[in-house]
């Protein structure tokens, strides 16, 4: 069964995939020159402009997305445990990067450090049994 936790936590990173896939697939230069907006600079402080690469990233946030919707609404908690395992593989090796390419103001890499952080923390909770599952269970 579906938990209204992992729903919750799945809806996160819905608004978090389609925050900045939309961003970068439609709007890719805007992305790269503004990108995560409030006046931080989190992608042009780290090299020249490519608008393949922008939209590929966008492309990538809106499978997550897509994957992230349809484990809301399955019944069955595996989807959102598949999902959880996607976004924390993408979240880890985001963070990791960036943890080692710390870049811009001290206010740009702490949001970076503290968003991605979290953009990973919730692919490994959603990748988490539920507390109601027992031993054996798809929950």
């Amino acid at each position: 069964m579906n938990t209204h936790f992992r729903r919750i936590l799945l809806a996160f990173t819905v608004v978090l995939g389609l925050y900045a896939g939309i961003w970068a697939q439609f709007f890719p230069t805007e992305f790269y020159a503004s990108f995560p907006g409030f006046g931080l600079h989190w992608v042009d402080v780290d090299g020249p402009y490519n608008e393949h690469l922008i939209r590929d990233v966008g492309s990538f946030y809106l499978a997550l997305t897509a994957v992230s919707v349809f484990a809301i609404i399955h019944r069955s908690a595996l989807p959102g445990r598949l999902a959880g395992v996607a976004w924390a593989v993408f979240g880890i090796l985001h963070f990791g990067y960036h943890l080692v390419h710390l870049e811009g103001s001290a206010l740009d890499v702490i949001g970076n450090v503290v968003s991605l952080g979290f953009s990973a923390a919730l692919g490994i909770l959603l990748a988490l049994p539920s507390r109601r599952g027992g031993a054996g269970t798809a929950a």
